[in-house]
């Protein structure tokens, strides 16, 4: 995921120094791995449908677009604020669509790309998951951070190790205790668990 062909770096460079019209040029390169991420995000949704999955890249874009300049890394670096956008789009969709319930005689605020919630996660859960990561990032921003990395960008031990300059063996143990640690904060919300990331490792 995080292998740099294209020059990707060199242009990411070019945007952190100011050249708003590098980000142009990057997201055609990285389209398909974004693409990934998204349909990663919504791989529980009944019909993750093309539509949903580029309306949800397209609203990463934009915002990735309104962003002050960053000191970028290099592609991976990248890849990671990306899933990170991508996971607060669902999120700030499903708070949404919670304040229309409440607010059912109101006019509707309109929904980016008319977002679904992945199937099997309420709009309830998956604030609950973003409220608990929140609470997670103030007591141990590390720990916080490789959740995200790995449950929402599904990058592997060895990808989030290299990113965060840590050892494989740090990552994997940050992993377990973190998947404990919001899995009883989870269950104290009395909502759904944090599922294992779908990869082929352990």
């Amino acid at each position: 995921m995080c292998a740099d062909t294209g020059g990707v770096t060199r242009l990411l460079r070019r945007w952190s120094e100011g050249d708003s019209g590098a980000l142009d040029e990057i997201i055609p390169i990285v389209y398909s791995e974004l693409q990934s991420l998204a349909h990663r995000q919504l791989r529980r949704e009944h019909a993750a449908h093309t539509l949903q999955t580029t309306a949800l890249v397209n609203e990463a874009y934009l915002r990735l677009a309104g962003q002050e300049s960053k000191d970028w890394k290099n592609r991976g670096h990248f890849l990671a604020v990306c899933a990170q956008i991508l996971r607060q789009v669902l999120v700030d969709a499903a708070r949404t669509r919670r304040a229309q319930k409440r607010n059912s005689g109101q006019a509707p605020i309109p929904i980016p790309g008319d977002l679904p919630v992945p199937a099997g996660q309420t709009d309830a859960s998956l604030i609950a998951l973003d409220d608990s990561l929140a609470e997670l990032a103030r007591i141990d921003p590390l720990k916080a951070r490789i959740v995200d990395l790995r449950y929402f960008g599904g990058f592997t031990v060895e990808e989030i190790a290299a990113l965060l300059d840590i050892s494989p063996a740090t990552v994997k143990r940050h992993w377990a205790i973190a998947k404990a640690w919001l899995y009883n904060e989870l269950a104290a919300r009395d909502a759904q668990p944090l599922e294992e990331p779908q990869t082929d490792e352990p």
